[in-house]
């Protein structure tokens, strides 16, 4: 029997996974659009999914992040429901025999800096910026690049505040370590070090 959760979603093939739990295709069961359903174990021992769900929230209306279609507990999962995107940049890297040309290296740049600066201005921290977490989009937007995963994003500034977190060392890696900054593989946690890790991440790509 096809599984529906959210009372609307009916999940279809496996497309990916992680730590985090599995990616599945879904349809919508009266407009039949197609979507992503992200699925986590609600009994985890860190559970990220209904966290994301809220910087998914936070960042609405940004352009190249996905629109939320539904977020909740299903059973003893919890799920989210997000646009459908396209191939990612490691995909479209590998795809490409690991060589971009100059051109695509520049537009690419321009608008994965366009994201990152957005999540900043909205006070987080991406902290697992990978090509795996940039995501190109279908159709008419399949220029366009979208950021993606954040169950690792953290506040850089007071919400109260407004002012940056105080300095911390002694921390453990957070991220991916082949795409972490310099200050992050010192085990410092301090937003003035740790904005500028996309500049480390490109060198890395490309």
């Amino acid at each position: 029997m096809d599984r529906i959760v959210g009372s609307k979603y009916k999940l279809g093939r496996k497309i990916g996974s992680g730590s985090f739990g599995e990616i599945y295709l879904a349809t919508h069961v009266d407009t039949y659009e197609i979507v992503a359903v992200k699925i986590e174990n609600s009994k985890t021992n860190h559970p990220q999914l209904l966290y994301e769900a809220k910087l998914y929230n936070a960042l609405q209306g940004g352009t190249g992040i996905a629109n939320i279609k539904w977020c909740g507990i299903d059973g003893e999962e919890n799920v989210l429901v997000i646009d459908l995107l396209g191939p990612s940049l490691e995909d479209l890297f590998v795809y490409c025999g690991r060589r971009f040309s100059l051109k695509t290296v520049l537009m690419l740049a321009d608008q994965m800096i366009t994201r990152i600066e957005f999540l900043h201005s909205k006070g987080y921290l991406h902290r697992d910026i990978k090509p795996d977490n940039f995501l190109m989009g279908l159709g008419r937007k399949a220029n366009q690049v979208y950021i993606i995963d954040f169950g690792l994003a953290k506040r850089y500034r007071d919400s109260t505040t407004n002012r940056h977190i105080p300095y911390r060392e002694n921390k453990n890696l957070t991220g991916t370590a082949r795409y972490a900054s310099c200050n992050t593989h010192l085990g410092m946690s301090k937003a003035e070090g740790m904005i500028w890790s996309p500049l480390d991440m490109f060198s890395c790509i490309f």
